[in-house]
């Protein structure tokens, strides 16, 4: 089962998936997904296809078709350097981040952007391009002025087709650059309209640290200015349950979203990003204004009370999947809902709605294709495969 016989012709044009359910996110009569050009062209059921066209049929009947999962926030360059270059954290591969049935992915870069700069991550993401990921970036980094692609926060938005946001932005945080009030503001401000010359969403993704002013910032930002609050994404926020508790009474506050982590390894004050989720929920926050997101191939450090460095570990987008699974396996959410976490919800947040987040007409084909245990095990970005678990379910 879940083996995906394939069917071949000679340098086939089309790709015609045919499985055993197709959820849209919403459950759709389909059964059958005709790919063309890498957008989806056709649902129905029994397609029929003219004799001597150029077809692969894919037949995968025992599996569900679902959106391809988005995560927005990965160090696709690798994190770390905390404790100094002996901790750098890796690269990440395509092939682990499709293994996990995510097509999307968004780089960042931390808290080192002297040894990673915005160059390097451009790079690897149009390596993760070529290899046939759908990549993109935040320009900047923790720190404050933000290191840019054109030493211009607007030119980079405007002129550089990858970057679709500035990130992730430190606030809360020993290891941030303590921006004032003024300069939050400056820096959301200079995004927005950067991204309005380019046609993008322009989003600010804020990593929040665990320092006492937690969500402060934004709050002023939102009660303040005229920025929407559509702009402003921000990350960590289970972290502990006081910062939990505020990012709740923040996004019913201002109609905002929140990203929770999937922390791979939950440590005394982490909480997970599926208790995370429980919770926003129980407190009476839209699962249309939750995302989750991997944080992987960023580090995990250790400090003690001083902020002195102890030790690391390296995030992995495992967890992503893992907490994912268990909302829905425990009921926390249906499906159709639980696929926007990592789905459409981050779509909209990011500015891609229009053609990601959803499998219909004329969207792209990000496709991953779920046994019944929820577990991905085919990948198709663009229409093309880039994983393909052959073993039996």
């Amino acid at each position: 089962m879940g083996s995906g016989l394939i069917t071949k012709t000679d340098k086939p044009l089309l790709t015609l998936l045919r499985v055993g359910r197709i959820q849209a996110p919403e459950a759709v009569a389909a059964t059958d997904i005709l790919i063309a050009d890498g957008r989806i062209a056709a649902l129905g059921r029994d397609l029929a296809i003219p004799s001597g066209w150029p077809i692969e049929v894919i037949e995968a009947r025992d599996l569900i078709a679902v959106p391809a999962f988005i995560d927005q926030h990965v160090h696709v360059t690798g994190g770390g350097g905390e404790g100094g270059c002996g901790n750098r954290c890796p690269e990440i591969s395509a092939d682990e981040i499709a293994a996990m049935g995510i097509a999307t992915v968004v780089g960042v870069l931390g808290t080192d952007s002297i040894s990673r700069s915005p160059p390097d991550l451009l790079a690897k993401v149009r390596g993760l391009r070529a290899e046939g990921i759908a990549a993109y970036m935040y320009t900047g980094a923790y720190r404050v002025p933000p290191p840019t692609l054109t030493g211009d926060l607007q030119r980079d938005l405007a002129w550089i087709p990858e970057v679709i946001g500035l990130g992730e932005l430190a606030i809360s945080d020993h290891r941030s650059s303590q921006p004032r009030q003024d300069e939050i503001e400056r820096l959301v401000s200079e995004t927005r309209v950067g991204a309005m010359l380019a046609g993008k969403r322009g989003i600010c993704h804020f990593h929040v640290g665990d320092g006492r002013r937690g969500l402060e910032p934004l709050r002023r930002l939102l009660a303040e200015t005229e920025i929407p609050a559509d702009q402003v994404i921000p990350t960590h926020v289970n972290r502990h349950r006081a910062l939990l508790e505020e990012a709740a009474d923040y996004a019913l506050a201002f109609e905002a979203c929140v990203d929770v982590t999937a922390f791979d390894e939950v440590g005394e004050e982490d909480i997970s990003a599926f208790e995370a989720v429980s919770f926003l929920l129980e407190h009476g926050v839209p699962a249309e204004r939750i995302t989750m997101s991997s944080d992987c191939n960023g580090s995990l450090p250790e400090f003690d009370a001083k902020g002195t460095y102890l030790g690391m570990r390296v995030a992995r987008n495992t967890a992503l999947i893992g907490d994912w699974q268990r909302l829905v396996r425990e009921g926390v959410l249906p499906l159709e809902q639980a696929l926007g976490l990592i789905g459409a919800n981050v779509a909209r947040v990011l500015g891609l709605q229009d053609h990601k987040g959803r499998l219909t007409v004329g969207f792209d084909a990000d496709i991953t294709l779920i046994d019944d245990e929820l577990q991905p095990r085919q990948t198709f970005v663009a229409g093309k495969c880039l994983y393909h678990d052959a073993s039996p379910s």
